[in-house]
């Protein structure tokens, strides 16, 4: 199999006072491909992967003591909301992918928020405005985290929810040494959303948002935490705290109320399938833009990827390509199905794939592309997987959308609300026009594949618009580059940007290609003379994690993103 790794020089950068330019990297690799961050992780009686060190070991005891993958998931996520808010938190919404080895079926869970009952066009429309903001008490929508855990408890849980809450409640008072990515998210988001009420009182407790390797303590969230462990789903949608977020949003101009959290449900969904080379990739339905990784898959399939070699301008190009073919079908159909008739079926076929793979030309990029008869570029998220002694597996996404949401702190709970409801369009013809009571479109996507019909990996990689785009680039770099589970995500990605977008705006100039540092200079020469405009590495390029399941062996691959703070382990 034909394999080529391009790698570059790195740019200049300074740490403690000394500088580091024109180096390789400063190791050099005995086994495996040599931009690889290290091996795998291998283990045979559970595996969890995290963006967190502390969250990953917290899954790890969870399985040790005698819950299950899903069990561990919950325990994990809690803690992560604390520990990363810069991208998760029970004020924003969940999905996720479940493989139950007991009943050998996938289940999905879309626990999504809708829109305030109060949240309707005339409402932005008599206010002049265009569009939904983006920070503030506007675009918070219902947030489905919590209820998400309680559904997926209630159907495979098997350890008390008060015991899975209880490392993040402790966490949280006693408090945890703060990594260095997320304090460089913490600065980042300070800027754009310290100022509104409740932020500082809760981030900020020494003046300024934390620093790497200070402790941080949430002794609100402590709380919030509890009353959730005691009352259970209810004390978050129907009791004090609901009462509390709908007394802070009304005192700040909101539209999320009382009566808003106490109806929202969570779904139950068949996650949706196409097969890449052997592979069967799932992904959930819309709202959420999963299936555009599929469509991705689907245009690809019909090129000569592992010929074109890793790296090379021929493969960047029709990757390129295909995703803008993908997001334009993504701006114009993906929405909440209850609302649009989305037609997924077709979306996601051979058939159409290979109509749609015509309109690419081999040697040029596209600046516009229609969308298909078939009838965002921001986000800060967080992607974990677990898996059990019994072969369940789960794939689970959570987020607060834009960093830490909307900003909305709400009293003394310890969280921000998200601004999901920004991701409407306000063009009533739109099929993500806004509606009261709908769920608007979703960036956030959990994965899931399945080779002979037997469960093969749960992964994901968070990160807005990027996450189709790195799901594709995960399996072909597995299945057509011929890459293990770690240098998969480890290897250089391609972020495009500036496709139309489902909240309206449309691509007339070709959007930009954005590089990491690992494609070389004749790669990107050969990519501008086909006419795409490249952009700088941005810190755009998503977080990766994922488990593989070796059947003959019995064993669990993990792996982790180097980009971010996280760890694979297992035991």
């Amino acid at each position: 199999m034909k394999f080529r790794v391009l790698l570059a020089s790195l740019t200049i950068s300074m740490t403690g006072g000394s500088a580091v330019a024109d180096s390789m990297p400063g190791y050099d690799r005995n086994s495996g491909l040599p931009f690889a961050s290290r091996s795998e992780v291998i283990a045979q009686n559970g595996m969890a992967a995290t963006s967190h060190p502390l969250a990953t070991q917290i899954a790890l005891d969870v399985l040790k003591a005698g819950g299950n993958a899903v069990d561990a998931a919950i325990a994990a996520n809690a803690a992560l909301g604390l520990m990363e808010p810069t991208g998760n938190g029970i004020g924003g919404d969940l999905f996720a992918i479940v493989w139950d080895a007991g009943s050998g079926e996938l289940a999905g869970l879309n626990a999504s928020g809708r829109a305030p009952a109060l949240m309707t066009l005339e409402y932005f429309r008599d206010r002049g405005l265009d569009d939904i903001p983006k920070y503030g008490p506007l675009p918070v929508s219902v947030p489905g985290a919590v209820d998400g855990w309680f559904e997926l408890h209630g159907r495979f849980g098997t350890v008390p929810m008060a015991e899975l809450l209880a490392p993040a409640i402790r966490y949280a008072r006693e408090g945890f040494p703060v990594t260095e990515e997320i304090a460089r998210l913490f600065v980042i988001n300070e800027k754009r959303i310290g100022h509104y009420p409740g932020f500082a009182e809760t981030f900020m407790t020494r003046g300024r948002v934390p620093k790497k390797g200070e402790m941080f303590r949430n002794p609100r969230l402590a709380d919030t935490l509890e009353a959730i462990a005691e009352g259970g789903r209810d004390a978050f949608y129907k009791g004090d705290i609901a009462r509390r977020i709908d007394e802070y949003m009304t005192a700040q101009g909101g539209l999320l109320r009382y009566e808003d959290l106490a109806a929202h449900t969570s779904e139950w969904i068949v996650p949706v399938s196409t097969n890449y080379r052997g592979w069967d990739v799932f992904e959930l339905p819309p709202n959420g833009q999963g299936i555009a990784a599929l469509q991705i898959l689907n245009i690809l399939e019909g090129f000569d990827i592992a010929g074109m070699g890793f790296g090379s301008a021929e493969y960047i190009h029709s990757l390129v390509e295909a995703k803008k073919l993908a997001f334009e079908d993504r701006a114009r159909y993906y929405a909440d199905m209850d609302f649009a008739d989305v037609p997924v079926a077709t979306l996601i076929s051979k058939e159409y794939a290979a109509e749609r793979r015509k309109l690419i030309a081999p040697d040029r990029a596209a600046r516009k592309v229609p969308a298909g008869d078939a009838r965002l570029e921001q986000g800060d998220t967080i992607y974990m997987t677990v898996a059990d002694a019994d072969g369940n597996m789960i794939s689970l996404i959570q987020s607060n959308y834009n960093g830490m949401g909307s900003g909305m702190t709400p009293g003394d709970l310890g969280f921000v609300l998200q601004n999901r409801a920004d991701l409407f369009s306000l063009d009533p013809d739109h099929a993500n026009a806004l509606e009261p009571g709908k769920r608007p479109f979703h960036t956030i996507i959990p994965a899931f594949v399945m080779k002979d019909g037997k469960p093969l990996m749960s992964f994901g990689l968070m990160g807005g618009a990027m996450q189709p785009q790195g799901h594709a680039q995960i399996v072909v770099n597995m299945v057509d580059f011929g890459m293990n589970l770690q240098e998969a995500g480890d290897a250089a990605r391609v972020n495009h940007k500036g496709s139309s977008q489902p909240t309206g705006t449309t691509m007339t100039d070709g959007g930009v290609v954005h590089l990491e540092s690992g494609f070389g200079k004749e790669t990107r020469r050969r990519l501008e003379a086909m006419g795409h405009k490249l952009g700088p590495s941005d810190h755009s390029f998503g977080g990766y994690q994922a488990i593989m399941w070796d059947e003959t062996e019995g064993v669990y691959y993990g792996a982790s993103e180097v980009r971010k703070d996280g760890q694979a382990a297992g035991y």
